[in-house]
């Protein structure tokens, strides 16, 4: 008898990218296998959902409803829904797509297996949300898309009580990981050929505040300088509240942190930042850029920004506008607002008409992809060490390149060398051209260093095993990225 094939769709943010992870892990424990690409479908499919977006409902019982039939006709599958939406909307989701065997939380994650089990066995849903978190997801068994990058979860959940955000409602109060148990991680990690990982949580800079230590993620970042073998570190997303100068220090100072720094900006003006429940103002943010690029002159930084929150007059709109102009961000994913059932804002009076939303909107990616493209231009004539992706470059087979990260996390596009290269594989090229969403090295790689990480990479794919289906690769964004398609970095929520 073969195995039972599985199938894992996410969406939203990367905390749902890492929890997908561990649900293909889990998955793969309790013998199923990932379902091959180009099969008709898989015996599980399961849904991690995401709850940020207006229409994330209608989504996913569309999605549900073409599966009703393939259900109907396929003896023994079973489909579960998980994540936010599934947090939030409990009890409903089986009464809207009563063919859906499984709901589960953001918090219980690790107990789809025996859920779909006893569902299997009972021959009725189950549907079973935890109010507080039973495991850490990185404690959890689990099925890495990179064979070279990992995300390291050091918390989970948020304090902060941002009006336009339903998040903390869902993923409940911080809770950090032991600094000992992040650490212990890693160096697991980087001991299977891991080099780059992203320590990631809802709101990553505030680490410590569980643990009573304010300083504690500086002193994260300063204890991943010192694991041998770890090449880069990033971190996703900060908040500029807790945005400490020891952090900028610690960032500086240590070698393998690598000079890119997502900070979500969301208005540009007190007045709406204030409406946002946002904690700090445009002087403050300002701030911790100006210091950030005193610290790191060559650092790319990004950002979130909402456009159209109830209340936003023009005269608000401008001031968001001479941010973007001051910060100078590599890139900005940017948001049309859009209600967050559950969320004040969604009962603010003053909702923006969705033209003026609309025209907004367009003003501002224009005038982000405009200082994108001049700082990209910047980066003309640098000489870089870039980490081969694998993946990233839609076009490279048509055009003979590959693709990969420059230190900053720049899309770089470089001419195939003679010598074979895996990802995770370092690369050094001369940038030659420069666009809005990418840089060109069009020049001969000038050096070729293999890694353990590519030896990880060779390996993995040595004996060919199937990717879980549905797992969308980087960090999906939800609103719409400017000007860039490379990796958002969060959900807007931050």
């Amino acid at each position: 008898m073969s195995a039972k094939t599985y199938e894992v769709r996410t969406y939203g943010c990367q905390m749902n990218v890492h929890d997908s992870e561990r649900l293909s892990g889990l998955l793969e424990d309790a013998g199923y296998v990932p379902a091959p690409k180009d099969a008709e479908g898989a015996d599980v499919v399961v849904f991690n959902t995401c709850a940020v977006r207006e229409n994330a409902d209608n989504r996913l019982y569309g999605n549900l409803g073409q599966l009703a039939p393939k259900k109907a006709a396929r003896p023994g599958m079973q489909i579960a829904v998980g994540g936010c939406l599934a947090q939030k909307d409990r009890d409903t989701i089986v009464k809207k797509a009563p063919w859906v065997d499984v709901v589960f939380g953001t918090h219980n994650i690790g107990k789809l297996p025996v859920l779909l089990e006893r569902a299997r066995v009972q021959e009725e849903a189950q549907v079973e949300i935890a109010e507080s978190l039973e495991a850490f997801p990185s404690t959890l068994p689990t099925r890495r898309e990179s064979a070279y990058a990992a995300w390291v979860s050091i918390s989970v959940g948020c304090n902060n009580t941002c009006t336009f955000c339903i998040v903390p409602a869902l993923r409940g109060k911080e809770k950090d990981r032991r600094p000992g148990d992040i650490l212990a991680e890693i160096e697991a990690l980087v001991d299977e050929g891991v080099s780059e990982i992203t320590l990631l949580g809802q709101n990553v800079n505030a680490y410590g505040s569980d643990i009573g230590d304010r300083e504690a993620f500086s002193k994260l970042l300063r204890a991943c300088g010192k694991i041998e073998g770890l090449e880069r570190v990033r971190f996703t997303s900060p908040h500029p509240r807790d945005f400490t100068d020891d952090v900028i220090a610690a960032m500086a100072e240590t070698p393998n942190v690598m000079p890119q720094l997502h900070m979500p900006l969301q208005s540009g003006s007190d007045t709406v930042l204030k409406a946002m429940r946002r904690s700090y103002r445009q002087e403050r943010f300002l701030g911790i850029i100006e210091k950030v690029r005193a610290a790191m002159p060559d650092a790319a930084i990004s950002t979130d920004i909402i456009v159209g929150f109830p209340g936003e007059t023009e005269e608000d709109f401008e001031q968001t506008l001479h941010v973007v102009r001051e910060s100078r961000f590599a890139q900005a994913f940017t948001f049309q607002y859009s209600k967050r059932p559950g969320t004040p804002a969604a009962e603010m009076d003053g909702q923006i008409p969705k033209e003026v939303v609309q025209a907004r909107y367009e003003r501002l990616v224009a005038l982000q992809e405009e200082i994108s493209w001049e700082e990209n231009k910047k980066q003309v004539g640098r000489t870089l060490e870039v980490m081969v992706a694998e993946g990233e470059g839609r076009k490279d087979d048509a055009t003979r390149r590959l693709s990969g990260r420059a230190p900053d996390n720049r899309l770089v596009h470089f001419t195939r060398p003679e010598e074979p290269v895996r990802p995770g594989d370092m690369v050094t090229v001369e940038i030659t051209y420069a666009a809005p969403h990418h840089l060109l090295a069009e020049g001969p790689v000038q050096a070729v260093r293999r890694t353990r990480a590519g030896d990880a990479w060779e390996k993995r794919n040595a004996a060919p095993a199937a990717k879980p289906a549905g797992v969308m690769l980087g960090l999906p964004t939800i609103g719409a990225p400017a000007p860039s398609p490379a990796p958002a970095a969060g959900c807007g929520c931050d």
